[in-house]
């Protein structure tokens, strides 16, 4: 068996978790492969609203595996607040949930650096979550950091605080002072919670599951745009979130990859700082958010809003090898009078559909337009019944990507997905 992966193809905030937990019914186990606390899958059912920050989406389905792999960086606590507000019974949590022992940690310290470092960009700041999660991945980088497994070692005590005073001479660097010991006092309650959940080598659990015929499919978080190789540097997060991300998280070859399924918003959004070439800072965008609920999930920040980008688009397919696309949130663009998609750029005076180096470096934008439509679409369950404006522009997208669209959402509701 190979392992299909599924990823965001925007900016995050695409609609990942909704589909992994569509999609889980058909696999036996779900493994997140990077990211951290910064996520935020949101899943809905029965009309009741989940959040998932670091557990797999697919966390809500009986008898079915979730990995937490070796490519996320787990913050304890946050660990600890999302178990614990999941609605299932501890027991099922811990028969349905594994934890990669080469994960790594996020200290209390990786959370005081990240705010450090933030303030001193001042107005060049990058837009961090301030969770830390950028100063455990330099860690990780710079062979300094601290991993699950290392939690059931004998010195783990010493281990941990030779870390910490490294950072604490870097956080004097900056001038930066906080209650260390009351956040340390939180996070060794969390660890000592954390270290109750079954711990497993992932690689080895994954390629037996493989060789075994099971079916395991890969959940990335944030979105391709934010990839730290391939994204919108330096505005960008620390982990590789497309495709290839899946092998180096979990420790999959790339010949054991399958199906890649590319969520995409039918518009664009972002969050925080960084090249947003379509941005709409006007009526139409503000609709887009309110419709659209357009705030982050962990941070609560509202979200930049804009028509979809298809040369980006189109780029992250590319990077990717997108076998299917799934369209999210088309109701959010029910009651627009005109569609528009940007189908190329300008740049020094010229037009073209690649991507430059730097997206500052466009000049102006080339739109198609599309007739809208006014017809509420949330209850929809089948392709027939969408509005043919609809239809239309979701076949425009697929004869340029040359990539099919086989799930179209149309409402946050599990149930609100309609398969082609």
């Amino acid at each position: 068996m190979n392992i299909d992966i599924l990823l965001g193809l925007q900016w995050g905030d695409e609609g990942k978790g909704k589909i992994v937990d569509v999609l889980t019914p058909d696999y036996d186990i779900v493994a997140r492969f990077q990211g951290g606390p910064n996520a935020g899958h949101t899943i809905e059912f029965h009309g009741v609203k989940h959040v998932l920050h670091l557990i797999p989406s697919g966390i809500f389905h009986d008898d079915k595996i979730n990995i937490i792999g070796n490519g996320l960086v787990i913050d304890p606590v946050v660990f600890r607040h999302e178990v614990e507000s999941l609605g299932i019974d501890i027991g099922k949590v811990r028969e349905r949930l594994l934890i990669s022992l080469k994960a790594h940690l996020i200290m209390p310290t990786h959370k005081l650096l990240d705010a450090a470092h933030e303030a001193s960009l001042g107005e060049a700041k990058i837009g961090s979550t301030l969770r830390g999660i950028g100063p455990a991945y330099t860690d990780k980088a710079s062979r300094n950091g601290l991993r699950v497994g290392d939690l059931f070692r004998k010195d783990f005590r010493e281990f941990y605080h030779s870390r910490v005073n490294d950072h604490l001479r870097t956080l004097q660097g900056y001038g930066y002072t906080s209650d260390l010991k009351a956040l340390e006092d939180e996070w060794f309650d969390a660890v000592e919670y954390l270290k109750q959940f079954r711990t497993v080598n992932a690689d080895y659990h994954i390629d037996q599951a493989l060789r075994a015929g099971k079916r395991v499919l890969a959940e990335g978080a944030q979105g391709t745009m934010l990839d730290i190789d391939f994204g919108t540097y330096p505005y960008v997060t620390s982990s590789n979130t497309v495709a290839a991300g899946a092998c180096t998280g979990l420790g999959i070859a790339p010949g054991r990859t399958g199906e890649v399924f590319g969520i995409f918003k039918a518009y664009c959004t972002r969050v925080g700082s960084g090249p947003f070439p379509t941005e709409l800072d006007d009526a139409d965008g503000q609709q887009m958010r309110d419709q659209g609920n357009e705030y982050g999930a962990t941070t609560g920040r509202p979200r930049r809003c804009g028509w979809l980008d298809l040369p980006a688009l189109k780029y992250a397919i590319m990077v990717n090898g997108v076998t299917r696309l799934f369209m999210m949130k088309a109701d959010v663009l029910s009651g627009f009078s005109e569609i528009k998609v940007c189908n190329s750029y300008a740049v020094d005076g010229r037009e073209q559909a690649e991507l430059p180096y730097c997206l500052y470096d466009i000049s102006g934008l080339n739109y198609r337009t599309f007739r809208g439509w006014h017809c509420d679409i949330t209850g929809c369950r089948s392709w027939e019944e969408l509005p043919q404006e609809l239809k239309d522009y979701i076949r425009y997208i697929e004869d340029e990507t040359g990539v099919p669209v086989t799930i179209v959402s149309v409402g946050p509701d599990r149930s609100a997905t309609i398969t082609r």
